[in-house]
């Protein structure tokens, strides 16, 4: 299993007293082995489009694009990070709920693949556009998506896509269209899922549901994009994806869909990022109340607010400590009960102590509520 903590503490010490704490850090090495881990299991016919909302970090975008990584935005800022790099047309995709018509503008200045999430997408495209111009449709499917994560959302009512049973009648109008012809279908169907099994269910339903477009309203799709949704451990008990499984299932639903000529597409972020990043914060102070014993960090929801959002902690350690045996409860500085990093059994801290958060390199600083009581944004730093 690979470690979830990327830095050894010694570096983890070098870093917090030559760049202050709390501080992000990223190892460009552990970036590069998942990409390269991933990338070498998966079909010819896969594309990697790393999801930059996991972290928009520009070394972190330049260490994929490097690797051959396509990217996956979902806002103007994204594009604009991405369109940094000067990558070639047809490596990015622009995805989300609520496109503006800025945002579609810079899409396609960018030669950008546009995910439409409804009709409202496809017409203002199609007044933006002078010539043919291929999209992917996000469906949100009718059939059981990963229902036990709300930040799906199961199959119930959804802000994404145009619902399966819809699509038909979307089909209807889009026909009217001028110049934007759907290519291409996209549907987003889990989120940190470690079971090999049960993601390429998912993929074969979403494949499934292509042939039957396919079949019954003629749609040439190109691309197939089975979202993201790759999970990573968070814990040492859990254990980590299969991804040989993984590959040789995507090249088994290949097999199956001869029909299918295209190119599938996986969105990658957590998973991707997640191992590469360490966050190191100092423990302020240690308090008893009623039972319980704090450790008050200088850090909290407002650089990892992922355990408030899941309930999930990320794993945590007191840098040359060793292991321990003491409960503690971990506290931010904020003004808010909210503001808890979870719990943990660590070796007896006392004010001073490093500790190091492991796989915040995803959904770490750039998901945190930073400004909330203007506490310094903490630095980033990218390790050899």
């Amino acid at each position: 299993m690979k470690p979830l903590f990327p830095l050894e503490d010694a570096t983890c010490r070098h870093l917090a007293e030559a760049h202050g704490t709390p501080c992000f850090a990223y190892s460009a090495a552990a970036a590069a082995e998942q990409f390269s881990s991933l990338r070498k299991v998966m079909p010819p016919r896969m594309r990697l489009a790393y999801a930059v909302k996991a972290n928009p970090h520009r070394d972190l975008l330049a260490c994929f694009a490097a690797l051959g990584a396509s990217f996956d935005c979902a806002s103007i800022g994204e594009l604009e990070r991405v369109e940094a790099l000067g990558l070639p047309p047809g490596r990015t995709f622009f995805a989300g709920p609520g496109k503006r018509e800025a945002e579609l503008k810079k899409a396609l200045a960018m030669g950008v693949r546009v995910q439409a999430e409804g009709f409202e997408d496809l017409a203002r495209l199609d007044v933006l556009v002078d010539r043919e111009t291929a999209v992917n449709l996000r469906v949100h499917p009718a059939f059981d998506i990963d229902e036990g994560n709300r930040i799906i959302g199961g199959s119930g009512p959804s802000a994404f896509g145009v619902d399966e049973e819809a699509v038909p009648a979307l089909l209807q109008k889009a026909a009217n269209l001028r110049h934007v012809r759907i290519r291409g279908l996209h549907v987003f169907a889990a989120s940190n899922q470690r079971d090999a099994a049960k993601l390429l269910a998912i993929h074969g339903a979403v494949l499934s549901l292509a042939q039957r477009l396919h079949e019954a309203h003629g749609l040439a799709f190109e691309q197939i994009d089975l979202g993201g949704g790759l999970g990573i451990p968070y814990a040492s008990e859990q254990a980590p994806l299969d991804l040989a499984t993984l590959g040789r299932g995507h090249a088994e639903l290949l097999a199956r869909h001869p029909w299918f000529t295209g190119e599938l597409i996986l969105e990658p972020g957590r998973f991707l990022a997640g191992p590469c990043g360490m966050y190191l914060a100092r423990v302020v102070r240690i308090k008893e109340s009623r039972g319980t014993r704090f450790a008050i960090l200088e850090g909290g929801i407002n650089h990892l607010i992922r355990p408030l959002l899941t309930g999930e902690p990320f794993p945590v350690k007191a840098v040359g400590k060793g292991e321990g045996s003491v409960q503690y409860t971990l506290a931010g500085p904020l003004c808010t009960s909210l503001d808890r990093l979870g719990e943990a059994r660590l070796p007896e801290l006392a004010a001073g102590d490093l500790l190091a958060f492991g796989s915040t390199g995803a959904y770490g600083l750039n998901e945190g509520m930073t400004h909330f009581l203007s506490h310094p944004v903490p630095p980033e730093v990218w390790v050899g």
